[in-house]
C-alpha cells in the first residue's frame, strides 16, 4: 500500500509503501473488541470495597435473647438482613485483569491500523516537531489539515516542543511509537503517523 507523506504545512514531501501485512488487512470487529476489552479491564482501579459483617462499627453484643420474645433468633446488629449491618458477598479490592497472548494484542493493533487505512483516516507526515513550543501554531497548522480528534505516533521519542504544544490542545493525542495500542487508536477519528514512527511500527510487528 502506497501513501503520500504530507508536511505539518500541508505540503507533500513524497511518498511511503506501508505494508500489507500491517496495515493491509481486513479489520475484524471480534478481534478489536477482545483487545480493547482486555485494555479497559486491566485499566480498572478494582478499588471498590464495602464493609462485611465483622467490620461495621456495631457491638458484638447479642441484641435480645435467644428464645421467648416471639420473634425471630439474632445475634448482633451488624447483621446483613438490619440496616447500616454488613454487606453480605460485597466487592473487595481485586485485580480485573485476565490473560491476552502476545501475539493476539499483536494482531488487535494490526488490526486496528488497518481500519484506519480502510477507512481512508490514516495520514503519514514526514515529522512532528516544532522549534519552539507554541500552542498556537501547531493549532493552526491542525485546523488547516482538517484533523479533529487526532492521535499522532511517532518515533522511539516525540519531540519534546511538540508534546508540551500538543498538551494544551483538545482532542489531540501524542504518543511515542511503543505506546501505541488499539484503544486510543479506535477512539480517535485521524491516525497521523510519522515517518519514523512507520519504521517503528513495523519493525515492532513483524
Amino acid at each position: 500500500m502506497k501513501l503520500d507523506v504530507i508536511k505539518l504545512d500541508g505540503k507533500k514531501a513524497g511518498s511511503v509503501e506501508l505494508g500489507d501485512e500491517i496495515f493491509g488487512l481486513e479489520p475484524r470487529a471480534d478481534i478489536l473488541h477482545r483487545v480493547v476489552r482486555w485494555q479497559r479491564a486491566k485499566a480498572q482501579a478494582g478499588t471498590h470495597k464495602v464493609k462485611g459483617r465483622s467490620e461495621v462499627s456495631y457491638s458484638t453484643k447479642k441484641i435480645y435473647r435467644q428464645k421467648g420474645t416471639g420473634g425471630a433468633r439474632h445475634g448482633d446488629k451488624g447483621a446483613p438482613i438490619f440496616r447500616h449491618g454488613g454487606t453480605y458477598k460485597g466487592p473487595t479490592p481485586r485485580s480485573h485483569a485476565h490473560d491476552l497472548p502476545k501475539k493476539f494484542r499483536a494482531l488487535g493493533l494490526k488490526h486496528a491500523l488497518s481500519s484506519k487505512a480502510a477507512t481512508g483516516n490514516l495520514v503519514v507526515i514526514d515529522e512532528a516537531s516544532l522549534a519552539e513550543a507554541k500552542t498556537s501554531s501547531l493549532a493552526k497548522a491542525v485546523k488547516d489539515l482538517g484533523w479533529k480528534r487526532v492521535l499522532i505516533i511517532d518515533g522511539a521519542e516525540v519531540n519534546e516542543n511538540f508534546a508540551r504544544a500538543a498538551a494544551n490542545i483538545q482532542d489531540v493525542d501524542v504518543l511515542p511509537s511503543m505506546g501505541a495500542n488499539v484503544y486510543d487508536i479506535l477512539k480517535r477519528d485521524t491516525l497521523v503517523i510519522t515517518k519514523a514512527g512507520v519504521e517503528a511500527l513495523e519493525a515492532r510487528l513483524k
